[in-house]
């Protein structure tokens, strides 16, 4: 069942959503209805260019990393060594969300337009999204942003949105960096929202719904 979101502050119970998670349409992207959302495990996902209104989802099946689980292959251990990279926490989130849909924009059901870009902005002015920045060392100093990643930022969870790399394996150094950052602070987990191969070659596994929902709901 899809349900038709009005003005009010509300999503309907994502048990009864479609089997591909979609539950809602409607409603808007505020910073208090976003919030809502995420503390239930509800993201937007829509094709800027096709729908008039956002479209809310929630899949039964949960793909998420524990950040204490987070797998770094040799290679990605061998190049961490030779230092061509620095990672960076929220020192650019604009560049960031900006390279992110960049890299989309032009595919068919592109959805970080410019009312999603201008909604998670928000969230970081308030601060509640963060983005992972990953820099190639200059030795002028002008390091270069080639990497990185954003989510929304709710207690002790990370509910990733989307990455982007400019080099090979940039993306994968974000997530490693995040996922230790986490670890380090008593981070339970991070959402990655869509199954990938890349991501479940990291440490990505399904959860169901009602545990998904208890850890994230954990103080």
């Amino acid at each position: 069942m899809v349900f038709q979101l009005d003005d009010e502050l509300w999503f309907p119970d994502p048990h009864l959503g479609e089997p591909d998670g979609l539950i809602a349409v409607g409603g808007d992207l505020s910073v208090d209805r976003l919030l809502l959302a995420y503390s239930y495990g509800i993201f937007p996902w829509f094709s800027f260019r096709d729908c008039d209104e956002p479209y809310w989802y929630c899949p039964m099946q949960r793909f998420v990393i524990f950040p204490s689980e987070i797998h770094i292959s040799h290679s990605m251990h061998t190049l961490m060594r030779k230092n061509l990279y620095r990672c960076t926490l929220n020192e650019d989130f604009e560049g960031v969300i900006s390279h992110c849909s960049q890299l989309r924009y032009d595919e068919a059901g592109a959805w970080l337009g410019d009312d999603m870009i201008a909604a998670y902005t928000e969230l970081h002015r308030q601060h509640l999204a963060t983005s992972v920045e990953v820099w190639e060392c200059q030795t002028d100093g002008g390091d270069r942003l080639v990497g990185g990643l954003y989510g929304v930022s709710i207690g002790r969870c990370f509910f990733g949105e989307s990455m982007f790399s400019l080099e090979p394996n940039a993306s994968k150094l974000a997530l490693i960096y995040l996922s230790r950052f986490m670890s380090e602070r008593g981070g339970l987990l991070i959402d990655c929202q869509l199954e990938t191969p890349h991501l479940r070659s990291m440490g990505g596994r399904f959860i169901p719904y009602d545990e998904y929902l208890k850890i994230i709901h954990q103080e």
